[in-house]
């Protein structure tokens, strides 16, 4: 390995970063079991756990809009916008559709609610509104916690997002509620945004759909995007997985065309204890 000191490098920088992926890992560990548990005990104060997943959105709702006094403070933007502890505890975010929107999501997944959200479109493909489907049976029906409302028919029928795009039932379900913008019409929806990643964004949507053109609808991304820890979570999960797969590879190059045998991590992690032991 001395003979190769570029390969030698490489060997030290890719073990250096599994280790702070690993310790990424474990941190994404107990930052999503802190928030999971936060969330568990939120919900089982304010959602009967044998509620129908209608009745749960109806309670989620009534909380949002009448709930107990919630803190204030001078400078919303300094809040994390994807942190439900956040978005649960102050009355600024509940007032704002994206926001809402994250408070609502993580509290229906934490009462065993299967729930996501919908981005409504412009003409523009930029974001005009953000709204929620819950899983009813085998239907996903629309509720928008910015305006406390699950939408359904004058007969009482809840409506889907394919419903909504016919524009008599739009008008049917929101008509009853005060100042809704009829803007927020249905006719372009995603469940994420990938135009919003810089560079590649704009262009992933089309590989996805050639590539698995169910993939937006067979996997629930909505914590991915509305949970910082499960992203923290995840994104070292994978950083991990990356950096483990570079080092068996550049293990596999050193062996097989180099003929030398990189030292193994193990033994690396005891002779830096030993020189750390050494100078104490």
């Amino acid at each position: 390995m001395k003979k190769h000191p570029i390969v030698r490098v490489c060997w030290y920088g890719i073990n250096i970063l599994l280790i702070a992926s690993f310790v990424a890992v474990l941190y994404g560990i107990g930052w999503e079991f802190s928030t999971r548990s936060y969330l568990r005990g939120f919900a089982d104060a304010i959602i009967p756990s044998s509620d129908s997943p209608e009745q749960k959105a109806e309670a989620i709702l009534a909380w949002i809009a009448d709930g107990p006094a919630r803190r204030t403070t001078s400078d919303p933007a300094a809040l994390s916008l994807r942190d439900p502890v956040d978005t649960l505890n102050f009355q600024q975010l509940l007032q704002v559709c994206g926001t809402a929107t994250n408070a609502f999501v993580n509290l229906a997944q934490s009462s065993g609610m299967n729930a996501r959200r919908l981005l409504l479109l412009d003409k523009n493909r930029l974001s005009k509104h953000v709204v929620v489907e819950v899983l009813v049976g085998d239907r996903w029906i629309v509720v928008d916690p910015s305006y406390h409302t699950v939408f359904h028919l004058p007969d009482g029928r809840l409506v889907t997002r394919t419903d909504l795009q016919d524009p008599n039932i739009f008008r049917l379900v929101t008509q009853g509620i005060p100042n809704y913008p009829q803007i927020y019409t249905y006719e372009s929806t995603v469940h994420i945004r990938l135009a919003r990643i810089p560079l590649v964004g704009r262009h992933l949507r089309t590989i996805f759909n050639f590539v698995w053109p169910s993939w937006e609808e067979s996997i629930n991304w909505t914590l991915l995007v509305e949970r910082e820890s499960f992203a923290m979570l995840c994104a070292s999960i994978a950083l991990f997985c990356f950096v483990l797969a570079l080092r068996f590879l550049l293990g596999w190059y050193c062996s097989s065309r180099l003929g030398i045998a990189p030292v193994r991590l193990r033994d690396q992690i005891v002779r830096v204890g030993q020189v750390l032991a050494g100078n104490s």
